[in-house]
């Protein structure tokens, strides 16, 4: 990816609303949405800014066009730090309103949407996870992924690209291998340099997070360099690969405990140390991973909120992310959960 995977755009009233709905239907256009959908985008957009202007505070909306093995989507996600809501379920019928309205908002919403998910709480707020397919791949492959996989990438404010970025693929020998990647400072040199550590990461053939790293730190030299951690899902050995060189915070979690990893330190690119050591951990005891980028604040943590581990992952991400983002830097969450 050459950018941010969403844009953020603020909603604190009818002018902003306004504009970002502007901005996502240029954005849906420019994917290739027909006339019909895109008019049906604009109602979603329209109705989820009315419900931020009217009920919450410090409205957001996340907005990208988002290309898996799976479909090529409109994801918008709307965070808001209102008073939340007791009973989502009942909110979603037409008619139910805490404003005085005809209360269709979330109702249509949700017709008009392929996805569409809730997570509320009384005092906390609300984030709400809508996507709308360009194209749906049904071919049964696809569906069997060896890893669920979620990106949540937000540019530094005022920045028209990222300098953080995730790639994944599955390699010849069946691992699946993913890279998170941090470009020091931000803009468009940060970005270059993880684009080059991106290609780098799919030309080498070692399945050892080790050895992707050193060859890496060798190809992107003349960059400003970067923090990264590379993950390699083993499911003939039932393993997790990993080593991170930098400020990319990694937990494991699984039925009974979540598990925290430090990377090395260092520098991708300029300085990384010579001790660096492959880690695993099984997947019977850890069946999700987390990683984020240092725009994430690193005592992030979710044990306090309710029901959050049967959430879609993308929810996750956006809970973390309203809950812990520094605002000041790229923000990146990137979730991975093995397939049931």
């Amino acid at each position: 990816m050459d950018s941010a995977t969403h844009a953020s755009l603020i909603v604190r009233d009818r002018s902003f609303a306004a504009g970002a709905k502007k901005e996502i239907h240029w954005l849906a256009l420019n994917a290739g949405f027909a006339q019909r959908k895109l008019d049906e985008i604009d109602i979603v957009v329209l109705e989820l800014t009315s419900n931020l202007v009217k009920h919450a505070r410090d409205g957001e909306i996340l907005a990208g066009i988002v290309h898996d093995r799976r479909s090529v989507m409109l994801e918008l996600i709307g965070i808001d730090s209102g008073p939340g809501i007791a009973d989502p379920a009942r909110m979603m019928q037409d008619g139910v309103s805490t404003k005085g309205t005809l209360g269709h908002g979330l109702g249509t919403i949700r017709r008009l949407s392929d996805q569409f998910e809730i997570y509320s709480l009384k005092g906390w707020g609300t984030v709400v996870l809508i996507r709308i397919y360009l194209q749906k791949n049904d071919d049964p492959a696809a569906k069997r992924l060896p890893l669920i996989l979620r990106s949540l990438i937000v540019a530094k404010p005022g920045e028209a690209v990222s300098g953080d970025g995730s790639y994944s693929f599955i390699a010849g020998d069946g691992t699946y291998r993913l890279l998170v990647a941090d470009g020091l400072g931000h803009g468009a040199e940060a970005n270059r340099a993880v684009r080059e550590a991106s290609l780098a990461f799919r030309e080498i053939e070692s399945d050892s997070p080790v050895d992707i790293l050193r060859y890496i730190h060798s190809m992107i030299r003349k960059t400003r360099g970067i923090v990264a951690a590379v993950v390699v899902v083993d499911h003939l050995r039932k393993v997790w690969k990993f080593c991170g060189v930098g400020n990319i915070t990694t937990r494991f979690t699984g039925v009974h405990e979540a598990r925290s990893y430090l990377s090395y330190n260092g520098i991708v690119g300029h300085n990384i140390p010579g001790s660096l050591c492959d880690q695993e951990v099984t997947q019977a005891d850890y069946q999700q991973i987390t990683l984020c980028s240092d725009g994430i604040r690193s005592r992030w943590q979710q044990v306090k909120l309710p029901e959050i581990g049967r959430q879609d992952l993308m929810i996750q991400a956006a809970v973390l992310y309203k809950d812990f983002s520094r605002r000041n830097d790229d923000m990146s969450i990137i979730i991975g959960k093995l397939p049931i």
